[in-house]
């Protein structure tokens, strides 16, 4: 499995001006405590490189991003053939962490009830409306600060396909971003909970924001209109399932049920489709 690969769930689309994963590896900007940065993580091992203040945060962090930091040691894929052979088929499919909290949490408010295209559009717009160029040779975007997010009016949002509910828990979460960063050194339960006392965030964006930020193993998106089809469809040959019937699935690899998840996804193997898709919708229009 190529570093590409595991890194590929870091970008929000094919046209994320904040991160680009590509043959000669990631590409992603950010802002560190230390301020802006940019840095890239060759795909073929090599060392990584880094640009503007926040270089040096980003460099000490360069083994996460990459997976380094991703214990496989206690995870056991025999329950299920299928995960066990997907395990030897991907032996390097690792799960990255970004030890940034906000960079995944505000994507995924976006992405909350909504088809995947229109959150991508939404979050692209975003971060070419508000962030500014990063530093490095690569053309990217920074992620909006929680200052620009918090001065940034809902009909802003709205123009970007996003309606009043998303753009409020949005500021609500910038509001407190502070207290969801100093999170990161405290574990996933620590950040799940101050996470999940933000009105507007539950069980799905909380997991889907532990997954990046903190690479949790076990961080599984409850409530995805997906995930729980994708789940009983490739380990009991179910075409439909629950949230309930996905954690019953799951539950002999608790502690890597994210892991399993990711290997699901990677093998590309999807449950039949029947029934409506979501469909796209035009908000910025009403």
């Amino acid at each position: 499995m190529t570093l590409p690969a595991s890194l590929a769930p870091l970008r929000h689309g094919a046209g994320d001006p904040t991160l680009r994963v590509a043959a000669d590896g990631l590409w992603r900007a950010t802002r560190t405590p230390d301020g802006p940065g940019t840095i890239h993580v060759p795909s073929d091992g090599s060392p990584a490189r880094a640009w503007g203040p926040g270089r040096g945060w980003l460099l000490d962090r360069a083994g996460g991003l990459r997976g380094d930091l991703d214990d496989v040691t206690t995870f056991d894929p025999s329950p299920h053939p299928l995960v066990a052979r997907l395990a030897h088929q991907f032996p390097r499919l690792r799960l990255p962490r970004t030890d940034r909290v906000l960079d995944a949490l505000v994507p995924a408010v976006l992405e909350q009830k909504v088809p995947g295209a229109e959150a991508r559009r939404a979050w692209r717009g975003l971060a070419l409306r508000l962030g500014e160029p990063a530093p490095g040779p690569a053309p990217l975007r920074l992620p909006p600060s929680p200052t620009q997010l918090l001065e940034t009016p809902s009909y802003v949002f709205h123009r970007l396909g996003v309606e009043r509910k998303r753009a409020e828990t949005i500021h609500r979460c910038a509001l407190v971003a502070h207290r969801l960063e100093e999170a990161v050194s405290l574990g996933t339960a620590e950040l799940d909970r101050r996470l999940r006392s933000i009105g507007g965030v539950g069980v799905w964006t909380s997991a889907e924001v532990r997954r990046v930020a903190l690479g949790d193993p076990d961080a599984v998106s409850i409530g995805d209109y997906h995930l729980p089809n994708l789940v009983a469809w490739t380990l009991a040959g179910e075409p439909r399932g629950d949230d309930d019937r996905m954690l019953e699935l799951l539950e002999p690899f608790a502690g890597h049920r994210a892991r399993v998840v990711r290997l699901l996804e990677v093998a590309g193997v999807g449950a039949p489709r029947r029934g409506p898709r979501m469909r796209l919708r035009q908000i910025a229009h009403h």
